[in-house]
């Protein structure tokens, strides 16, 4: 099983019990505002992102990992890796994301997951490149890429809903981990 400590959060896989948690989280309007087209998911919808992302790892040796406080416990919300399915242009890429229940937000959570994701993602997986793509506008997430070292590629826009999204980029030459 693949697990990751950080000073203060355990990266890891699902457990049966993140479902009512995570999908408080994807029932929160302020953490979706930037998500697809900002639209809540509600528990079956959130069951069945988990087991897509379960998929993933079994299928690409990586994805998405859930953030556990180590003080606590708690569910904080999610970082890892996925392929970009949505993209066409992107979809030989792997991306990293990020997503955080509000209460734990302003607090450096996302961007000491990221960097954790990023890490693994360069050194353990063997990744020459890792790209994230956000919905622009979404400025705590574009605070997050930069903080990975990460720098604006380019501009496209989402081929279902329409809006503008930055893409950035790192390759392992330019980590520090």
């Amino acid at each position: 099983m693949t697990e990751i400590r950080t000073p203060r959060l355990l990266l890891r896989r699902w457990h049966d019990d993140d479902l009512v948690p995570m999908a408080d989280i994807n029932a929160d309007p302020q953490v979706m505002r930037w998500v697809d087209d900002g639209s809540v998911l509600d528990l079956e919808q959130t069951a069945e992102a988990i087991e897509k992302w379960e998929e993933e790892w079994d299928e690409e040796g990586f994805g998405l990992f859930a953030v556990e406080l180590l003080a606590s416990g708690e569910l904080a919300g999610f970082a890892g890796l996925s392929v970009p399915d949505f993209l066409p242009e992107a979809r030989s890429e792997v991306a990293i994301s990020w997503r955080f229940g509000s209460p734990f937000w302003g607090q450096g959570y996302a961007s000491e997951a990221a960097h954790a994701t990023l890490e693994f993602a360069l050194q353990d997986r063997g990744l020459d490149r890792v790209i994230s793509i956000i919905r622009i506008g979404d400025e705590a997430s574009e605070n997050v890429s930069r903080k990975l070292g990460m720098a604006p590629e380019r501009e496209t826009v989402h081929p279902v809903h329409g809006h503008p999204l930055n893409i950035h980029a790192i390759d392992l030459t330019e980590f520090h981990g």
